[in-house]
């Protein structure tokens, strides 16, 4: 087997090396030369696209064209701070956006306010550090990811999934009470408060009850 390039996403946003396929593309712009990837992101774009859509072919590595990321889920995706693609994934973003409108009383965002809202919330301004939020623990949807151990975990209806570069490994009982340290930007989080349900890695963990694959 070939070696792993560095084109995989953590759900701290990460571009890592590791053989873990991707069930979704990411795009963040233009990141590499060659084969390196020498930036974190080209600007606050930050979008999960579908692998394959009509019959367009984006070439690995292509000079002048927007680096192809891999990411394992779409819950992945989320806590990465990226959002449906409002092109290839048309159906996906707007309910994602109605979702976060359902569930935070403001009005439809167009594309650049997610865009722009998700930047704030992902990193530190002026900065690659993650921001984290806290969030009492009863008020966390499934489908987000929180951090635990400064690991992170997948949030089911009772139980955290660890995330590892190898996949989803085992479950521990979701906690009830406290504050979470909650991964995914708060805008994603409304989305899945609102009804958004994204798309799990098969196969899925053992425990992920009210989660459509």
């Amino acid at each position: 087997m070939s070696t792993p390039r560095r084109n995989r996403v953590t759900p701290f946003g990460e571009i890592v090396a590791t053989p873990l396929r991707g069930a979704w593309l990411g795009n963040r712009g233009i990141l590499h030369e060659g084969t390196r990837i020498v930036r974190f992101h080209a600007s606050d774009l930050w979008i999960t696209c579908a692998l394959s859509f009509r019959d367009w072919h984006l070439a690995q590595w292509q000079p002048h064209h927007f680096t192809v990321l891999f990411l394992h889920d779409e819950a992945v995706s989320l806590a990465a701070g990226h959002r449906p693609c409002a092109l290839c994934r048309r159906r996906e973003y707007d309910t994602f956006r109605r979702a976060f409108a359902d569930s935070s009383g403001m009005p439809l965002p167009s594309a650049k306010d997610l865009d722009r809202r998700l930047h704030s919330e992902r990193i530190v301004r002026g900065t690659h550090r993650r921001r984290l939020h806290g969030i009492p623990w009863p008020e966390v949807p499934q489908g987000s990811f929180v951090v635990v151990d400064e690991a992170p975990c997948l949030v089911t209806e009772d139980a955290l999934v660890s995330w590892t570069p190898l996949g989803y490994g085992p479950g521990r009982p979701r906690r009830t009470a406290g504050d979470a340290v909650v991964l995914t930007p708060p805008t994603s989080v409304a989305a899945l408060r609102g009804g958004y349900r994204p798309q799990l890695a098969t196969p899925e963990p053992p425990i992920l009850p009210g989660i459509a694959p």
